[in-house]
């Protein structure tokens, strides 16, 4: 073994990427493999999402149509059968509030609950919403239980 002969243990080196740009002798001079002119050849290019060339991009080519209502509320809908169900499994027994919801993980700490009127109630309840469907609060006084709003 001498100096001529050294060369780096076996997979330990990992870079073979083109050496661009250092000089007409390399084969990668001159331009630095990135043709000629426009954008591409630029440094700090980047291309913009939806960018086609120029050419009118997609989401300004179709028509748009509808609103979003930045007054909105959004509810967490339960329904009847999913109440049921946490009677069956003895999770509750007599009063379903906020708290049940969240521990269940009906819903999360922010969100504003709707009792629904899907399945059936069997059991007396007095459960506590933000608000409740016609049905659903008829279904739950008929079943001798209180709808309490929030």
């Amino acid at each position: 073994m001498n100096l001529s002969n050294l060369q780096p243990a076996e997979g330990s080196t990992h870079n073979q990427n083109k050496r661009v740009g250092r000089g007409e002798g390399s084969g990668k001079g001159g331009t630095a493999a990135r043709g000629h002119k426009g954008a591409k050849s630029r440094s700090g290019y980047s291309k913009k999402i939806g960018f086609e060339g120029g050419q009118m991009p997609l989401q300004r080519r179709v028509p748009k149509f509808g609103f979003k209502n930045i007054n909105r509320v959004e509810y967490q809908g339960i329904n009847l059968d999913s109440l049921q169900l946490l009677v069956d499994n003895g999770v509750v027994t007599d009063t379903v509030d906020f708290t049940v919801f969240v521990d269940t993980r009906l819903a999360t700490k922010n969100s504003l609950v709707k009792i629904l009127g899907r399945g059936e109630l069997k059991t007396k309840l007095k459960v506590s919403a933000h608000k409740f469907t016609a049905s659903a609060k008829a279904a739950i006084e008929a079943a001798g239980g209180e709808a309490v709003t929030l």
